[in-house]
Protein backbone atom coordinates (compact mmCIF):
# COMPACT_ATOMS: atom_id res chain seq x y z
CA UNK A 1 0.00 0.00 0.00
CA UNK A 2 2.57 2.71 1.03
CA UNK A 3 5.58 2.87 -1.66
CA UNK A 4 9.08 4.54 -1.27
CA UNK A 5 6.98 7.78 -0.54
CA UNK A 6 4.18 6.92 1.20
CA UNK A 7 1.03 6.52 -0.45
CA UNK A 8 0.77 7.78 -4.20
CA UNK A 9 -1.65 7.64 -7.70
CA UNK A 10 -3.90 8.68 -9.09
CA UNK A 11 -7.09 10.79 -7.54
CA UNK A 12 -10.59 9.09 -7.57
CA UNK A 13 -8.60 5.76 -8.16
CA UNK A 14 -5.18 4.72 -6.46
CA UNK A 15 -5.99 7.18 -4.05
CA UNK A 16 -9.42 8.08 -2.51
CA UNK A 17 -11.00 9.89 0.64
CA UNK A 18 -11.52 6.40 1.62
CA UNK A 19 -7.64 5.79 1.66
CA UNK A 20 -7.16 8.73 3.45
CA UNK A 21 -9.73 8.23 5.94
CA UNK A 22 -8.54 5.07 7.10
CA UNK A 23 -4.94 6.26 6.81
CA UNK A 24 -5.96 8.87 9.78
CA UNK A 25 -7.75 6.03 11.54
CA UNK A 26 -5.09 4.04 11.70
CA UNK A 27 -2.33 6.58 12.54
CA UNK A 28 -4.30 7.75 15.46
CA UNK A 29 -5.50 4.27 16.66
CA UNK A 30 -1.04 3.68 16.65
CA UNK A 31 -1.31 6.16 19.42
CA UNK A 32 -0.45 9.22 17.86
CA UNK A 33 -2.39 11.73 19.81
CA UNK A 34 -1.28 15.27 18.04
CA UNK A 35 -0.52 15.01 14.22
CA UNK A 36 -0.21 17.68 11.83
CA UNK A 37 -1.44 18.22 8.61
CA UNK A 38 -0.89 19.98 5.71
CA UNK A 39 -0.62 20.05 1.48
CA UNK A 40 0.63 20.34 -1.78
CA UNK A 41 -1.29 23.16 -4.21
CA UNK A 42 -3.13 20.17 -5.63
CA UNK A 43 -6.57 20.67 -6.42
CA UNK A 44 -7.73 17.53 -4.64
CA UNK A 45 -5.76 18.28 -2.06
CA UNK A 46 -8.26 19.98 0.54
CA UNK A 47 -10.56 16.96 -0.09
CA UNK A 48 -7.88 14.70 1.57
CA UNK A 49 -6.58 17.06 4.19
CA UNK A 50 -10.43 17.17 5.15
CA UNK A 51 -11.05 13.30 5.53
CA UNK A 52 -7.13 12.48 6.53
CA UNK A 53 -8.06 14.99 9.28
CA UNK A 54 -11.56 13.45 9.86
CA UNK A 55 -10.22 9.83 10.71
CA UNK A 56 -7.99 10.97 12.72
CA UNK A 57 -10.02 13.16 15.18
CA UNK A 58 -12.51 10.35 15.03
CA UNK A 59 -10.19 7.50 16.91
CA UNK A 60 -9.15 10.60 19.59
CA UNK A 61 -6.14 12.51 17.75
CA UNK A 62 -5.28 16.47 17.93
CA UNK A 63 -4.77 17.61 14.41
CA UNK A 64 -3.09 20.60 13.12
CA UNK A 65 -3.72 22.23 10.09
CA UNK A 66 -0.91 24.05 8.19
CA UNK A 67 -2.24 24.84 5.23
CA UNK A 68 -0.50 24.68 1.85
CA UNK A 69 3.13 24.67 2.41
CA UNK A 70 6.46 22.74 0.86
CA UNK A 71 6.66 19.15 2.52
CA UNK A 72 9.79 20.00 4.05
CA UNK A 73 7.84 22.19 6.07
CA UNK A 74 5.18 19.98 7.24
CA UNK A 75 8.23 17.58 7.93
CA UNK A 76 10.03 20.25 10.15
CA UNK A 77 6.79 21.47 11.79
CA UNK A 78 6.22 18.09 13.51
CA UNK A 79 9.16 18.45 15.79
CA UNK A 80 8.22 22.60 16.22
CA UNK A 81 4.50 21.42 17.38
CA UNK A 82 5.57 18.99 19.82
CA UNK A 83 3.43 16.48 17.14
CA UNK A 84 3.94 12.62 17.35
CA UNK A 85 3.39 12.46 13.35
CA UNK A 86 2.65 14.74 10.77
CA UNK A 87 0.52 14.15 7.24
CA UNK A 88 1.87 15.77 3.61
CA UNK A 89 -1.20 15.47 1.32
CA UNK A 90 1.01 15.08 -1.64
CA UNK A 91 1.72 13.45 -4.72
CA UNK A 92 5.73 15.40 -5.19
CA UNK A 93 6.62 15.49 -8.70
CA UNK A 94 3.81 13.22 -10.28
CA UNK A 95 1.31 14.82 -12.52
CA UNK A 96 -1.48 16.54 -11.04
CA UNK A 97 -4.00 13.88 -11.81
CA UNK A 98 -2.62 11.99 -8.92
CA UNK A 99 -2.40 12.97 -5.09
CA UNK A 100 -1.18 10.79 -2.07
CA UNK A 101 -0.62 10.92 1.56
CA UNK A 102 3.31 10.83 3.24
CA UNK A 103 3.88 10.11 6.65
CA UNK A 104 6.29 12.15 8.49
CA UNK A 105 7.95 10.83 12.36
CA UNK A 106 8.62 13.02 15.46
CA UNK A 107 12.25 13.59 14.63
CA UNK A 108 10.87 14.90 11.24
CA UNK A 109 12.71 12.08 8.91
CA UNK A 110 9.65 10.05 6.63
CA UNK A 111 7.94 7.21 7.94
CA UNK A 112 9.51 3.95 7.00
CA UNK A 113 10.18 0.52 8.71
CA UNK A 114 8.11 -0.75 11.47
CA UNK A 115 6.63 2.24 12.38
CA UNK A 116 4.74 2.24 8.74
CA UNK A 117 4.54 -1.25 9.11
CA UNK A 118 2.25 -0.72 11.77
CA UNK A 119 -0.06 1.14 9.95
CA UNK A 120 0.07 -0.47 6.99
CA UNK A 121 -1.68 -3.48 8.88
CA UNK A 122 -4.20 -1.87 10.42
CA UNK A 123 -5.55 -0.46 7.83
CA UNK A 124 -5.41 -3.66 5.69
CA UNK A 125 -7.16 -5.39 8.99
CA UNK A 126 -9.83 -2.67 9.10
CA UNK A 127 -8.84 -2.42 12.97
CA UNK A 128 -9.53 1.12 14.44
CA UNK A 129 -9.92 2.52 17.73
CA UNK A 130 -12.69 5.36 17.44
CA UNK A 131 -13.57 7.12 20.40
CA UNK A 132 -16.65 8.57 21.96
CA UNK A 133 -18.72 11.54 21.07
CA UNK A 134 -17.23 13.19 24.27
CA UNK A 135 -13.51 11.75 23.31
CA UNK A 136 -12.82 13.23 19.99
CA UNK A 137 -10.01 15.03 19.30
CA UNK A 138 -9.57 18.83 18.51
CA UNK A 139 -8.83 20.78 15.20
CA UNK A 140 -6.30 23.58 15.31
CA UNK A 141 -4.78 26.12 12.42
CA UNK A 142 -1.28 26.27 12.87
CA UNK A 143 0.14 29.64 11.18
CA UNK A 144 3.63 30.29 11.26
CA UNK A 145 5.48 27.17 10.35
CA UNK A 146 6.53 29.22 6.68
CA UNK A 147 8.40 32.01 8.72
CA UNK A 148 10.14 29.37 10.80
CA UNK A 149 11.04 27.70 7.64
CA UNK A 150 12.41 30.99 6.32
CA UNK A 151 14.37 31.68 10.05
CA UNK A 152 15.84 28.24 10.10
CA UNK A 153 17.32 28.54 6.62
CA UNK A 154 18.23 31.73 7.51
CA UNK A 155 20.15 30.75 10.46
CA UNK A 156 21.48 27.60 8.80
CA UNK A 157 22.94 28.80 6.22
CA UNK A 158 25.53 31.75 4.77
CA UNK A 159 25.95 33.78 1.19
CA UNK A 160 28.34 35.50 0.89
CA UNK A 161 28.27 37.73 -1.21
CA UNK A 162 25.31 37.46 -2.39
CA UNK A 163 24.05 36.36 -5.67
CA UNK A 164 21.87 36.51 -8.24
CA UNK A 165 19.35 33.47 -8.88
CA UNK A 166 16.58 32.23 -10.72
CA UNK A 167 14.06 30.17 -9.18
CA UNK A 168 11.73 27.70 -10.81
CA UNK A 169 8.88 27.37 -8.68
CA UNK A 170 7.06 25.37 -10.91
CA UNK A 171 3.44 26.60 -9.52
CA UNK A 172 4.25 24.53 -6.70
CA UNK A 173 4.99 24.95 -2.96
CA UNK A 174 8.56 26.05 -3.33
CA UNK A 175 8.19 30.08 -2.99
CA UNK A 176 9.31 29.94 0.37
CA UNK A 177 12.92 29.61 -1.10
CA UNK A 178 12.29 33.07 -2.79
CA UNK A 179 12.07 34.44 0.75
CA UNK A 180 14.87 32.78 2.11
CA UNK A 181 17.71 33.43 -0.30
CA UNK A 182 16.62 37.39 -0.06
CA UNK A 183 16.81 37.27 3.58
CA UNK A 184 20.26 36.32 2.64
CA UNK A 185 21.07 38.58 0.67
CA UNK A 186 20.63 37.30 -2.63
CA UNK A 187 18.88 38.66 -5.66
CA UNK A 188 16.08 36.84 -6.97
CA UNK A 189 13.67 35.93 -10.57
CA UNK A 190 11.26 33.52 -9.73
CA UNK A 191 9.32 31.96 -12.63
CA UNK A 192 5.67 30.35 -12.16
CA UNK A 193 6.20 31.21 -8.49
CA UNK A 194 1.96 31.28 -7.93
CA UNK A 195 0.75 28.11 -6.33
CA UNK A 196 -1.57 26.51 -9.54
CA UNK A 197 -2.40 22.65 -8.57
CA UNK A 198 -2.51 21.72 -12.24
CA UNK A 199 1.06 22.73 -12.73
CA UNK A 200 0.50 25.10 -16.08
CA UNK A 201 3.79 25.73 -17.08
CA UNK A 202 5.55 22.76 -16.99
CA UNK A 203 5.26 19.43 -15.50
CA UNK A 204 6.25 19.26 -11.91
CA UNK A 205 9.28 17.29 -12.17
CA UNK A 206 12.24 19.21 -12.43
CA UNK A 207 14.42 17.38 -15.15
CA UNK A 208 16.80 19.37 -17.81
CA UNK A 209 13.37 19.02 -20.64
CA UNK A 210 10.98 20.05 -18.27
CA UNK A 211 13.55 22.96 -16.85
CA UNK A 212 13.95 24.35 -20.26
CA UNK A 213 12.92 28.23 -19.50
CA UNK A 214 14.88 28.06 -16.89
CA UNK A 215 17.61 27.15 -18.82
CA UNK A 216 16.86 29.57 -21.21
CA UNK A 217 16.29 32.16 -18.54
CA UNK A 218 19.49 31.62 -16.56
CA UNK A 219 21.72 31.46 -20.21
CA UNK A 220 20.22 34.71 -21.12
CA UNK A 221 20.73 37.09 -17.99
CA UNK A 222 23.35 37.45 -15.54
CA UNK A 223 22.16 35.33 -12.62
CA UNK A 224 24.65 32.82 -11.11
CA UNK A 225 22.54 30.26 -10.97
CA UNK A 226 19.11 28.76 -11.47
CA UNK A 227 17.38 26.62 -8.58
CA UNK A 228 14.28 24.38 -9.80
CA UNK A 229 11.82 22.66 -7.24
CA UNK A 230 8.80 20.26 -7.85
CA UNK A 231 5.37 20.17 -6.94
CA UNK A 232 5.90 20.66 -3.04
CA UNK A 233 9.49 21.45 -3.03
CA UNK A 234 11.18 18.45 -1.33
CA UNK A 235 13.49 18.04 -4.47
CA UNK A 236 15.81 20.59 -5.28
CA UNK A 237 17.68 20.70 -9.02
CA UNK A 238 20.08 22.88 -10.32
CA UNK A 239 20.78 25.19 -13.40
CA UNK A 240 24.47 26.47 -14.14
CA UNK A 241 25.29 29.99 -15.07
CA UNK A 242 25.53 28.93 -18.90
CA UNK A 243 22.42 27.23 -18.93
CA UNK A 244 23.31 23.81 -17.86
CA UNK A 245 21.16 21.38 -16.29
CA UNK A 246 23.14 20.11 -13.61
CA UNK A 247 22.81 16.06 -13.28
CA UNK A 248 21.49 14.77 -9.74
CA UNK A 249 24.40 12.33 -9.61
CA UNK A 250 26.85 15.43 -10.11
CA UNK A 251 24.93 17.42 -7.99
CA UNK A 252 25.04 14.46 -5.32
CA UNK A 253 28.68 14.74 -5.55
CA UNK A 254 29.27 17.76 -4.93
CA UNK A 255 27.14 18.11 -1.31
CA UNK A 256 28.92 15.01 -0.61
CA UNK A 257 32.73 16.37 -1.14
CA UNK A 258 31.46 19.36 0.74
CA UNK A 259 30.16 17.90 3.68
CA UNK A 260 32.33 14.74 4.22
CA UNK A 261 36.03 14.56 5.65
CA UNK A 262 38.24 11.26 6.37
CA UNK A 263 35.87 8.39 7.97
CA UNK A 264 33.25 9.63 7.72
CA UNK A 265 30.32 8.31 5.30
CA UNK A 266 27.47 9.81 3.10
CA UNK A 267 24.30 7.64 2.32
CA UNK A 268 22.99 7.14 -1.28
CA UNK A 269 20.41 5.01 -2.69
CA UNK A 270 21.65 2.09 -4.62
CA UNK A 271 20.97 3.25 -7.93
CA UNK A 272 23.56 6.37 -7.39
CA UNK A 273 26.06 6.87 -9.83
CA UNK A 274 29.92 5.86 -9.17
CA UNK A 275 30.88 9.67 -9.27
CA UNK A 276 30.20 9.90 -5.90
CA UNK A 277 32.22 6.84 -4.40
CA UNK A 278 34.76 8.68 -7.00
CA UNK A 279 34.38 11.84 -4.92
CA UNK A 280 34.02 10.84 -1.40
CA UNK A 281 37.44 8.38 -1.68
CA UNK A 282 39.24 11.94 -2.95
CA UNK A 283 38.72 12.91 0.60
CA UNK A 284 38.96 9.72 2.54
CA UNK A 285 35.60 8.84 3.17
CA UNK A 286 32.97 6.70 1.61
CA UNK A 287 29.21 5.83 0.66
CA UNK A 288 26.76 3.58 2.45
CA UNK A 289 24.26 2.25 -0.10
CA UNK A 290 20.08 2.22 1.12
CA UNK A 291 17.42 1.23 -0.58
CA UNK A 292 15.56 4.10 -3.20
CA UNK A 293 13.64 6.30 -0.92
CA UNK A 294 14.39 9.43 1.41
CA UNK A 295 13.31 7.77 4.45
CA UNK A 296 15.48 4.96 4.06
CA UNK A 297 18.40 7.70 3.49
CA UNK A 298 17.18 9.53 6.00
CA UNK A 299 17.48 6.07 8.49
CA UNK A 300 20.50 5.79 7.38
CA UNK A 301 22.08 9.25 8.74
CA UNK A 302 20.78 8.22 11.87
CA UNK A 303 24.39 6.23 12.22
CA UNK A 304 26.93 9.09 13.84
CA UNK A 305 29.34 8.70 11.38
CA UNK A 306 26.93 9.75 8.45
CA UNK A 307 27.10 13.33 7.58
CA UNK A 308 25.15 13.93 5.01
CA UNK A 309 22.30 12.19 2.76
CA UNK A 310 21.11 12.62 -0.75
CA UNK A 311 19.28 11.26 -4.20
CA UNK A 312 19.94 11.39 -7.66
CA UNK A 313 16.26 12.61 -7.66
CA UNK A 314 16.97 15.81 -6.19
CA UNK A 315 16.46 15.28 -1.81
CA UNK A 316 19.25 16.46 0.18
CA UNK A 317 19.37 15.41 3.47
CA UNK A 318 21.43 17.46 6.31
CA UNK A 319 21.01 15.30 9.31
CA UNK A 320 22.69 18.04 11.90
CA UNK A 321 19.95 20.24 10.31
CA UNK A 322 16.94 18.25 9.63
CA UNK A 323 16.25 14.86 8.68
CA UNK A 324 13.51 15.49 5.51
CA UNK A 325 14.52 16.04 2.30
CA UNK A 326 14.44 20.07 2.16
CA UNK A 327 14.53 21.46 -1.05
CA UNK A 328 14.35 25.32 0.01
CA UNK A 329 17.48 24.47 2.81
CA UNK A 330 19.12 22.67 -0.17
CA UNK A 331 18.74 25.49 -2.27
CA UNK A 332 20.08 28.28 0.11
CA UNK A 333 23.17 25.44 0.54
CA UNK A 334 23.84 25.36 -3.19
CA UNK A 335 23.82 29.27 -3.69
CA UNK A 336 26.22 29.12 -0.88
CA UNK A 337 28.66 27.18 -2.44
CA UNK A 338 28.58 29.03 -5.38
CA UNK A 339 29.32 32.56 -3.52
CA UNK A 340 32.38 30.69 -2.44
CA UNK A 341 33.82 28.78 -5.19
CA UNK A 342 32.76 31.26 -8.04
CA UNK A 343 31.23 29.52 -10.82
CA UNK A 344 29.21 26.37 -10.88
CA UNK A 345 29.56 26.16 -14.75
CA UNK A 346 33.32 25.35 -12.95
CA UNK A 347 32.55 23.21 -10.16
CA UNK A 348 30.25 20.71 -12.25
CA UNK A 349 33.37 20.89 -14.61
CA UNK A 350 35.21 19.53 -11.82
CA UNK A 351 33.62 16.49 -11.08
CA UNK A 352 35.17 13.54 -13.33
CA UNK A 353 31.71 12.08 -15.51
CA UNK A 354 31.25 8.48 -15.50
CA UNK A 355 28.73 7.65 -18.32
CA UNK A 356 25.06 6.77 -16.48
CA UNK A 357 21.67 6.10 -17.99
CA UNK A 358 18.02 6.18 -16.75
CA UNK A 359 15.41 4.38 -18.50
CA UNK A 360 11.63 3.85 -17.39
CA UNK A 361 9.21 1.44 -18.47
CA UNK A 362 5.45 1.24 -17.74
CA UNK A 363 4.15 -1.60 -16.58
CA UNK A 364 0.99 -2.29 -14.34
CA UNK A 365 2.62 -5.24 -12.88
CA UNK A 366 6.13 -3.54 -12.00
CA UNK A 367 6.61 -5.67 -8.91
CA UNK A 368 5.96 -9.15 -11.06
CA UNK A 369 8.33 -7.80 -13.90
CA UNK A 370 11.23 -7.46 -11.00
CA UNK A 371 10.72 -11.24 -9.45
CA UNK A 372 11.16 -12.38 -13.54
CA UNK A 373 13.99 -10.58 -13.96
CA UNK A 374 15.49 -11.77 -10.98
CA UNK A 375 14.87 -15.09 -11.63
CA UNK A 376 16.61 -15.03 -15.19
CA UNK A 377 19.71 -13.53 -13.84
CA UNK A 378 22.51 -16.34 -12.67
CA UNK A 379 22.64 -16.55 -8.78
CA UNK A 380 26.56 -15.93 -8.53
CA UNK A 381 27.21 -13.64 -6.03
CA UNK A 382 26.78 -10.42 -8.53
CA UNK A 383 23.16 -9.96 -7.85
CA UNK A 384 22.28 -7.72 -4.87
CA UNK A 385 18.37 -7.52 -4.33
CA UNK A 386 18.66 -4.70 -1.84
CA UNK A 387 16.11 -2.83 -4.03
CA UNK A 388 15.25 -4.49 -7.30
CA UNK A 389 17.70 -6.54 -8.69
CA UNK A 390 21.18 -4.88 -9.13
CA UNK A 391 24.15 -7.05 -11.01
CA UNK A 392 27.68 -5.46 -10.48
CA UNK A 393 30.11 -6.40 -13.42
CA UNK A 394 34.26 -5.56 -13.02
CA UNK A 395 33.80 -2.60 -15.56
CA UNK A 396 29.84 -1.06 -14.69
CA UNK A 397 26.31 -1.92 -13.52
CA UNK A 398 22.93 -1.73 -13.92
CA UNK A 399 19.72 -1.84 -12.01
CA UNK A 400 16.28 -3.14 -12.35
CA UNK A 401 14.06 -1.73 -9.70
CA UNK A 402 9.98 -1.48 -9.18
CA UNK A 403 9.11 2.34 -8.78
CA UNK A 404 7.59 3.28 -5.74
CA UNK A 405 5.19 5.88 -6.40
CA UNK A 406 3.91 5.17 -10.31
CA UNK A 407 3.55 1.72 -12.72
CA UNK A 408 7.16 2.25 -13.95
CA UNK A 409 10.31 0.20 -13.48
CA UNK A 410 13.45 2.06 -13.33
CA UNK A 411 16.22 1.02 -15.29
CA UNK A 412 19.77 2.34 -14.55
CA UNK A 413 22.79 1.19 -16.15
CA UNK A 414 27.09 2.87 -15.48
CA UNK A 415 30.14 2.00 -16.87
CA UNK A 416 32.97 3.73 -17.15
CA UNK A 417 32.92 3.71 -21.27
CA UNK A 418 29.83 5.47 -22.92
CA UNK A 419 29.76 1.76 -25.05
CA UNK A 420 29.76 -0.18 -22.42
CA UNK A 421 27.23 1.49 -20.74
CA UNK A 422 25.36 1.72 -23.19
CA UNK A 423 25.41 -2.38 -23.57
CA UNK A 424 24.56 -2.54 -20.11
CA UNK A 425 21.91 -0.35 -20.62
CA UNK A 426 20.38 -2.49 -23.41
CA UNK A 427 21.04 -6.13 -21.87
CA UNK A 428 19.17 -4.20 -18.84
CA UNK A 429 15.97 -3.45 -21.25
CA UNK A 430 16.11 -6.44 -22.86
CA UNK A 431 15.73 -8.51 -19.57
CA UNK A 432 12.65 -6.29 -18.77
CA UNK A 433 10.80 -6.60 -22.14
CA UNK A 434 11.45 -10.42 -22.01
CA UNK A 435 9.76 -10.46 -18.49
CA UNK A 436 6.85 -7.89 -19.42
CA UNK A 437 6.28 -10.61 -22.55
CA UNK A 438 6.09 -13.83 -20.05
CA UNK A 439 4.13 -12.20 -17.81
CA UNK A 440 1.47 -11.24 -20.53
CA UNK A 441 2.08 -14.69 -21.71
CA UNK A 442 1.55 -16.24 -17.85
CA UNK A 443 -1.76 -14.20 -17.88
CA UNK A 444 -3.36 -15.21 -20.56
CA UNK A 445 -2.85 -19.05 -19.55
CA UNK A 446 -4.29 -17.89 -16.69
CA UNK A 447 -7.19 -16.07 -17.96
Amino acid sequence: MFGTSGIRGRFGDDVTAGTALSVGRAIASEGNGRVVVGRDPRSTGRILVDVVSAGLRECGADVGHLGELPTPTIARAVEWYGADMGVAVTASHNPPEDNGLKLWSADGSATVGTELAAVEDRIRRGEYSTVGWDEIGTRHRFNGARGRHVDAIVDAVEIDPPLRVVLDVGHGSGRLTATALRRLGCTVTTLDGTPEGSFPARQSEPTAENCKMLRQTVAGSDADLGIAHDGDADRMLAVTESGRFVPGDVLLALFARREATAGSRVAAPIDASMTVADELASVGADVTYTRVGDGYVAERTTEPDVVFGGEPSGAWIWPEITRCPDGPLAAAKLTSIVATDGSLDALVDDVPAVPIQRRNVRTERKDSVVETVAEALPDDGRVTTVDGVRVDLDDGWFLVRASGTQPLVRITAEARDEERMASLLSTAEELVHEAIESDRLEQRTVD
